[in-house]
């Protein structure tokens, strides 16, 4: 998991990127290709 400044292109590397905030931190997952998960705060 990568941890990042900003998110906008953590998004953008795949079609099946979701946002989700979980516990005050903003995360990517991807169920299709889990190694594209970043993770922001």
């Amino acid at each position: 998991m990568k941890i990042r400044n900003s998110l906008r292109t953590a998004k953008k590397r795949d079609k099946n990127c979701r946002v989700i905030r979980r516990r005050g931190r903003t995360y990517v997952i991807n169920k299709k290709n889990p190694r594209l998960k970043a993770r922001q705060g």
